[in-house]
């Protein structure tokens, strides 16, 4: 990830664990989506539960990069809410 941005010299790692957040967002925006996915195939199949989690799993693991990063921006958009940056 880069130290700055290139466009308006926001620093991104504003402090060590900065985006421990960013993990907690991550991980419910991956509930979100896994949820209606272990739904589906609940409805449509006649698997076992575990069987049902697991191939969910399965089915979002592409999508988990894209959500990390959406999860990081998401935290520098709160955190620039709440505490925004001075300018230097």
């Amino acid at each position: 990830m880069c130290e700055r941005c290139s466009i308006c010299d926001l620093k991104f790692d504003r402090e060590p664990g900065y985006f421990l957040g960013a993990m907690y967002l991550s991980f419910g925006l991956g509930v979100l989506i896994m949820a209606p996915i272990a739904v589906v195939l609940w409805v449509l199949t006649s698997w076992s539960i575990t069987k049902v989690i697991f191939c969910a799993a399965v089915l979002f693991l592409p999508f988990a990069p894209t959500i990390a990063l959406f999860a990081r921006v998401l935290w520098i958009y709160l955190d620039q809410s709440v505490d925004p940056e001075r300018p230097r």
